[in-house]
């Protein structure tokens, strides 16, 4: 930490005697502004020296604006920098997979960077290009974090280039929870204390409590909590939000999913159901529809200041810190809810103790085909989209989808200075992000060959659930019965070669 602190001081003064250098590219590129160009390998003065005339890069992405706009915005800035012609495509994420993967399995090579799930990897793994070594030893990587390696990384080799850093996390509003009068008359009316809540049934518990009534007088009703909940839009990942605390016991290593040694699914096992009957109980303290939100509908539900809580990704809580917010620096982070108990799958019995597993959430991940002939501007283009200059600016935009993924970004200062947080906001969300770094009862996302699947799967089990069509134990025993299909349908061998890396990951071997 000594020595990180000394290198943060030593890029600052950097900066500040570079000032002339930095507002060259600032004045041209609106975009860094605020920090002008920072010196680098892939900086805009060293893109500047590239020279790719006559060069077509042709990239494929997810609309605008999640990661989206961002690609874009960087492969135009890359463009009048190299003289590169850059074409980008844009397609929405129900899409966007089939987009890249037919192609590649019949032979062609439409893109040449392909941005995408971070856990499609198992699937694209034998279509992409290794991230060269001189880009590994670049400073800027040197300063993505344990978890964001290992999530680019396939056996220890770094196959997507580290753009993002996505994990879910409790997001609050902190002028409720800390409020002195509310805290009263939680007291008062509970006889329970209000404060950020360390379990799932904590949080359910408070956020019925304040479901329904305007309890922060703006003239309108505020809900307990806004959640990921539709189907095709990203709610396989809060359900594992959900779950991870139930069922990620760091005693039993070998599977969270499946069991490694058998390959049996281990979706319906009791840790798993019983986050879904909080799931399903979850749906009494949303908004109005809630239950067809999709990350984008959380992201301004919990940001424009209608609930209590949230816990996706950060994209969430960077909207309810940009300028425009109602609910600007009256926002609080802390750790996903832990659970009372955790199911030990070997012994086959509850331990009462409590458990809290950190889910680090698939985020974006991109790679350059292997068979693209522009692997140098392929990589040049993302080294130049994750710059420290790009990075800093694109971090502020909360609907950019690009999230804090480097040690650097930890530091509660830079929210301070550069974008008006106040400083105990600034520090419960570093600290927070920080924190899961440390952990070592980490769940990952499936990363094998047909996740889409095993997730549609689990979505469709855990929908009928919510919509009360079935039990929670029946829904996912349904989805149980599905995933052993697939694993038989894929290969059963394929399937846990593949997951024996997720599970190295999360046994942290």
């Amino acid at each position: 930490m000594r020595l990180h602190i000394v290198a943060l001081i030593a890029a600052m003064v950097f900066l500040v005697s570079n000032a002339a250098f930095a507002d060259k590219w600032g004045d041209q590129f609106p975009h860094i502004a605020k920090t002008g160009d920072i010196p680098g390998e892939c900086s805009y003065e060293a893109m500047s020296k590239k020279n790719y005339q006559g060069r077509t890069l042709n990239i494929s992405t997810h609309a605008v604006p999640v990661m989206g706009e961002p690609t874009a915005l960087h492969a135009e800035q890359f463009a009048k920098l190299t003289g590169a012609k850059v074409n980008v495509v844009h397609t929405p994420f129900g899409d966007l997979f089939q987009k890249t993967m037919v192609p590649l399995q019949t032979g062609q090579t439409p893109y040449d960077v392909m941005f995408g799930g971070s856990y499609w990897i198992g699937d694209w793994i034998n279509y992409i290009q290794p991230v060269p070594q001189k880009y590994i030893d670049m400073p800027q990587m040197k300063d993505v974090t344990r978890n964001y390696i290992d999530v680019a990384s396939w056996k220890g080799t770094m196959m997507q280039f580290p753009v993002d850093g996505d994990r879910h996390y409790l997001k609050y509003r902190a002028d409720v929870i800390n409020n002195p009068e509310m805290q009263k008359k939680y007291k008062a009316d509970t006889g329970k204390e209000l404060r950020v809540p360390k379990t799932w049934k904590e949080y359910a518990e408070i956020a019925t409590y304040f479901n329904g009534w305007d309890w922060d007088g703006d003239g309108e009703k505020e809900y307990g909590s806004a959640e990921v909940v539709a189907r095709d839009n990203l709610m396989f990942s809060a359900f594992i939000s959900r779950v991870a605390a139930y069922a990620k016991n760091p005693r039993t290593p070998g599977g969270f999913f499946f069991d490694l040694e058998t390959m049996e699914p281990l979706i319906n096992s009791p840790g798993f159901v019983e986050g879904l009957k909080d799931f399903v109980e979850a749906t009494k303290y949303m908004p109005p529809g809630g239950q067809n939100f999709g990350l984008g509908e959380e992201i301004f539900s919990f940001g424009g200041g209608q609930t209590l809580f949230s816990y996706s990704w950060d994209d969430a809580f960077v909207q309810a810190q940009q300028d425009d917010s109602p609910i600007k620096n009256k926002v609080g982070a802390a750790p996903l809810p832990g659970a009372e108990k955790v199911w030990n799958r070997v012994k086959g019995a509850w331990e009462n103790k409590y458990n809290h597993a950190p889910y680090i959430t698939w985020g974006w991940g991109v790679a350059v085909a292997k068979n693209s002939k522009n692997h140098d501007m392929a990589f040049d283009y993302l080294c130049f989209f994750a710059n420290p200059a790009n990075h800093a600016a694109d971090l502020s935009i909360g609907r950019f989808g690009v999230n804090p993924y480097r040690k650097s970004d930890f530091d509660p200062n830079y929210y301070v200075e550069n974008q008006g947080w106040d400083r105990k906001v600034a520090e419960t969300y570093t600290a927070t992000l920080s924190g899961m770094e440390a952990s070592d009862n980490r769940v990952f996302d499936l990363r094998v060959p047909g996740v889409n699947q095993f997730y549609s799967a689990m979505a469709t089990g855990v929908s009928k659930a919510i919509a009360g069509q079935k039990t929670p134990q029946e829904a996912l025993d349904e989805v149980a019965a599905e995933w052993k299909k697939i694993v038989n349908r894929l290969g059963k061998e394929t399937i846990r070669d593949a997951y024996s890396a997720v599970v190295a990951l999360e046994d942290n071997k």
